[in-house]
């Protein structure tokens, strides 16, 4: 039996992945892997019996990923399972950017009472929030991840020139993209052309404060500038001062800060993106299915703090070793399991940045004390066998 605890209400459809080997629930201890949302983890104590823990959703800003990696705990996201009920927020965004639908509405119901003179008076009105069409204009999509991908070709569709920028564009991506967008490798490109930006990057030490007075300065006035992904990616402050110039029109963001509420050119979403039944089942699939081939199998697919190893079975034990990327380390891991007599069937090795993990498949051998002795090299910090 395996346990799953649960950090946050968790979509049933998700759930119901896990079969009858596994316990759930908000009220597990010693749990084996976890599925968590948005519940804040940086002050969370982990059991030692915690394996993986999967985020139901792209961002892990919640979870203490150094600690997990130094703690041997895998930590997966789920990217793109997501991404069409964000897609769709981000062309709203685009639509309400330019057409001023919802000045317009909260206009409107001011004409409450007058009767038989409604008619007349919105003709009349209407002209105040009149704006430009999408078609035959230029976006910029900074970030050709799954969600970027979307919005760069659902943009096309509508008629627009798009433009997409990501320096590690993955082969995936690529394929994916509409072959009518403008892939360039300067993203000044983007700030000097777009009459619309949507950012779609990850919030890291590089990234935050992306939009900021220097890159606002290279764009193009009146320039309308959508943040569906972290609200630090851009620069308050500056942003502001654009907004009240003119030198930008409108900003929509699904991040709303204290700053930039209530701020005339400013549309604050409640970060909604991924608020759809659709996705929530989506990203709890996706992540119990994450949890259950590494707690299974030790394969890794979509973590974000680990390598990508997967490797079939091809026998009835195997060893997992999450390890230091250090020299000499696989040739030290071989030659134990060579020294106890024990034949390896399948190897694999992968590395990601100071981290790396090792899989075996061995022939029928004491698999505790090979385990034992693995567990003993300085560097080791996690051995598991299935």
């Amino acid at each position: 039996m395996f346990k799953i605890k649960t950090y946050n209400k968790i979509s049933k459809s998700g759930l119901e992945v896990f079969d009858d080997k596994y316990t759930i629930g908000d009220e597990v201890e010693n749990a084996d892997g976890a599925i968590v949302r948005s519940a804040a983890l940086h002050d969370t104590e982990f059991p030692a019996s915690l394996k993986a823990i999967a985020r139901a959703g792209a961002g892990t800003n919640n979870i203490p990923i150094d600690r997990c990696s130094e703690q041997g705990i895998v930590v997966f996201n789920t990217p793109g399972a997501n991404a069409n009920a964000v897609k769709e927020l981000v062309i709203a965004g685009l639509l309400i950017s330019s057409r001023k639908v919802i000045s317009g509405i909260e206009w409107a119901k001011t004409l409450k009472g007058e009767g038989d003179a409604v008619g007349k008076l919105v003709e009349k009105g209407k002209g105040a929030f009149g704006g430009p069409e999408i078609k035959g204009k230029k976006l910029g999509v900074i970030g050709l991840g799954a969600i970027g991908v979307m919005v760069a070709n659902a943009a096309n569709h509508l008629g627009m020139t798009v433009y997409g920028y990501d320096p590690y564009l993955s082969v995936k991506s690529a394929w994916n993209l509409n072959h009518n967008a403008v892939y360039i490798n300067d993203i000044n490109e983007i700030f000097a052309n777009c009459d619309y930006i949507s950012v779609h990057v990850p919030l890291t030490d590089s990234t935050k404060n992306l939009i900021n007075a220097e890159t606002i300065a290279k764009m193009k006035d009146g320039v309308r500038i959508l943040n569906f992904s972290r609200a630090a990616l851009v620069n308050d402050t500056d942003l502001k001062a654009a907004l009240e110039s003119g030198k930008v029109a409108c900003y929509v963001t699904d991040f709303p800060t204290d700053d930039v509420l209530n701020v005339d050119g400013v549309i604050a979403i409640p970060h909604l993106g991924a608020s759809t039944p659709e996705s929530e089942d989506n990203c709890a699939s996706m992540a119990a299915k994450e949890l259950i081939d590494y707690i299974e199998n030790g394969n890794i697919v979509n973590s974000v703090n680990l390598p990508e190893v997967v490797m079939p079975r091809s026998s009835e034990h195997r060893i997992c070793i999450i390890h230091k990327n250090i020299p000499n380390m696989l040739t030290t891991i071989t030659g134990i399991v060579a020294d106890d007599g024990v034949n390896i069937e399948n190897l694999l090795n992968k590395s990601r940045g100071d981290y790396a993990y090792t899989m075996l498949d061995i022939a029928a051998a004491d698999t505790d004390t090979v385990a034992k002795e693995i567990e003993a090299i300085d560097g080791v910090i996690k051995v598991r066998i299935i």
